[in-house]
């Protein structure tokens, strides 16, 4: 890893140790859009990660090794930020070539979120949930959403809607009349999501001819590789708060860590992590991120809920607690394994690339 990579993650992570970490998420207005305004502005401005990925002409930097740094750090925190969703809204951004001054804002710290996906979190032609009506030259977008990341206090909104020619991308302000996004209460307390309703909402496109898979997939394979830093961060804390208790923690007059039984499942949720490390970092040097992504989302997805749910039951009864931070990994975990497809899809995505 070079100096920069290594800056970078040392900055987020003292900023994320100063912000709060963990304690900021039980802190959230639950009217809120599920994120914290001072830490995003911290995160995204203050250090730049709202720029990272994105093009230099748009005050863009870096690329998705930067991203996966972030992304594994703010995972550690579960710093509540909309770090995960504006990263993709602004990858299809950058895969439809336009919209370089919404780009420009992303890259200043101004949240987006798409909307419009399946109810899987993927991509489907078939299963599009917003409608674009051609008004004269002007579009118009009309559905619902019922559960968008980061779709709550989000500026922008990248939207997939059927057209006569097909499928293609939209771009919505979220304060234009007729848009009402609504926050969601969810199992996971530290990412936001809201319902988003469209009636007759002006919308620019962005794509034409029913071209919105180009722009939508290839974002959806780096927002999975990105969620899966994001995973590995979480995994690998869950794991270090574990082994500081039971290093503590004293049955029978001895640590519970000295337990032959306590051992070895230590030592298998690490093997685990370290696994998930792997293949985070491999999806960052490959060249082909369809397969890379499958394999890292599906993998990580099932490492977080394994060892996030082994850290509550090594933790004993605290970790069932509302004041230990256990069950806020765990609720993240779950939830996390739901997004974009969840790991039965990548598995069946990894078949269709291997041809198997």
């Amino acid at each position: 890893m070079s100096t920069e990579l290594d800056d970078l993650r040392a900055a987020v992570r003292d900023a994320a140790a100063d912000l709060g970490g963990p304690d900021l998420c039980r802190s959230l207005d639950a009217s809120g859009p599920g994120w914290d305004a001072t830490a995003w502005s911290v995160i995204a401005e203050q250090i730049g990660v709202g720029a990272l990925g994105l093009p230099e002409s748009c005050g863009g930097l870096g690329g998705l090794a930067e991203l996966v740094v972030v992304a594994e750090e703010l995972g550690a925190a579960l710093l509540p930020v909309p770090f995960l969703s504006t990263v993709f809204a602004g990858q299809v951004l950058v895969n439809t070539g336009g919209a370089d001054d919404v780009l420009s804002e992303i890259a200043e710290g101004t949240p987006a979120a798409v909307a419009g996906l399946n109810r899987q979190g993927w991509w489907s032609p078939n299963d599009l949930m917003f409608t674009a009506a051609d008004q004269a030259g002007s579009w118009s977008l009309t559905g619902r959403a019922p559960a968008v990341l980061g779709a709550a206090g989000a500026r922008w909104l990248v939207i997939p809607a059927d057209t006569p020619d097909g499928p293609d991308v939209f771009l919505v302000d979220s304060a234009t009349p007729g848009a009402a996004v609504v926050p969601l209460e969810t199992l996971d307390l530290s990412r936001g999501q809201g319902s988003v309703t469209l009636t007759d909402v002006s919308a620019t496109r962005l794509t034409t001819g029913g071209t919105a898979a180009a722009a939508i997939l290839p974002a959806l394979d780096i927002a999975c590789i990105v969620l899966a830093a994001e995973q590995l961060g979480g995994a690998q804390t869950s794991l270090d708060q574990t082994v500081e208790y039971v290093k503590e923690r004293r049955q029978f007059g001895r640590e519970i860590g000295s337990f032959q039984a306590v051992k070895h499942t230590l030592a298998d949720l690490l093997v685990l992590v370290e696994s998930s490390r792997s293949a985070v970092t491999r999806a960052v040097e490959a060249d082909d991120l369809v397969e890379a992504s499958a394999v890292a989302q599906a993998w990580c997805s099932d490492v977080y809920r394994t060892v996030s749910a082994e850290a509550v039951q090594l933790h004993g009864g605290i970790g069932f607690t509302w004041e230990h931070h256990c069950h806020l990994y765990f609720r993240r975990a779950r939830a996390d394994a739901q997004l974009f497809g969840g790991t039965a899809l990548h598995r069946e995505r990894l078949a269709a690339a291997l041809a198997w």
